[in-house]
Parts: C-alpha cells; sequence; structure tokens
C-alpha cells in the first residue's frame, strides 16, 4: 500500500471543511435565534414595565384630584 492519492487528501480535506462550516453556520444560526427570543422578552418586559408606570401615574392623578377637591 502506498501513500493515499493528493487527489484523495484534497477531496477529503473539502469534505472537513464543509462540515466545519455547515456546523458554525448552525452554531450561528442557533446564536441569532437566541438573540431574537432575548430581544422579543426584553420588549415584553418594557411593555409590562410601560403599564405598570401608566398605571402608577394615573393613580397619582387620581390622587391630586381628591387633594384639589379637598382643598377647594
Amino acid at each position: 500500500m502506498g501513500q493515499p492519492k493528493p487527489e484523495n487528501q484534497a477531496a477529503k480535506l473539502a469534505v472537513i471543511g464543509t462540515a466545519l462550516t455547515t456546523l458554525g453556520d448552525a452554531i450561528a444560526t442557533i446564536a441569532a435565534v437566541m438573540a431574537l427570543e432575548e430581544v422579543q422578552q426584553d420588549e415584553e418586559n418594557n411593555q409590562r414595565d410601560m403599564l405598570n408606570l401608566q398605571k402608577q401615574i394615573d393613580a397619582l392623578a387620581l390622587e391630586i384630584k381628591q387633594i384639589k377637591r379637598m382643598l377647594r
């Protein structure tokens, strides 16, 4: 048995390179999905925070109206 032909080695390296590229692309896709989910969660948290702030503002506005009525 002699040494493998250079063409066979090149083909094997090409397959290995393609496999590594595919694996890298899969990892990048997973990372992108995770980033999108994090952004979505942040947006949901921001919406919830805004609603809570609006409720607090409404409650304070009501208290101010009540205090104004008491002072009249």
